[in-house]
């Protein structure tokens, strides 16, 4: 089961480069990140995020163009069957994930238009510094740079 936090649900313009994003906090984080911002996301709190949930989401925010799970969860096949009903209900819709992990497997690069990965490092900072370890990958190509000030 995978679960979001109702409360934390917003949109947001600057986690995916020139998208309208739907960025849905998942709970049950298994990462260990020193400086976690979010520590109480490793907690069993939230609702359920269903097909049905999902729908009523999308209709209720016009405009949007992408959806992010921030997060996984510990559940990877309640990602993956989510990330495949996007793809099929909604396939104007970008889907994006990220991920505390440092590599994901395979298929998350065919389910998600977008992946994060790496977990955060206090001073290896966040995808804007150019020193970060996180990487933001675009069907597999990676996109971190376009955070970057020139």
């Amino acid at each position: 089961m995978l679960k979001y936090v109702p409360s934390l649900t917003d949109i947001v313009m600057e986690e995916i480069p020139g998208k309208v994003t739907l960025a849905l906090e998942i709970s049950n984080c298994r990462g260990n990140c020193t400086g976690c911002h979010s520590p109480f996301l490793k907690e069993d709190i939230g609702e359920e995020l269903t097909p049905a949930v999902l729908d009523r989401l999308i209709d209720d925010n016009f405009g949007i163009n992408c959806v992010l799970l921030l997060g996984e969860g510990r559940d990877p096949e309640a990602v993956r069957s989510i990330a495949s009903y996007l793809r099929g209900a909604h396939p104007g819709l970008e889907r994006a994930v990220y991920s505390g992990r440092n590599e994901v497997e395979d298929d998350f690069f065919e389910l998600f238009d977008y992946v994060k990965v790496g977990p955060y490092i206090p001073e290896r900072g966040p995808l804007n510094n150019r020193n970060t370890n996180q990487r933001l990958y675009h069907h597999r190509e990676d996109i971190t740079s376009k955070f970057w000030r020139k």
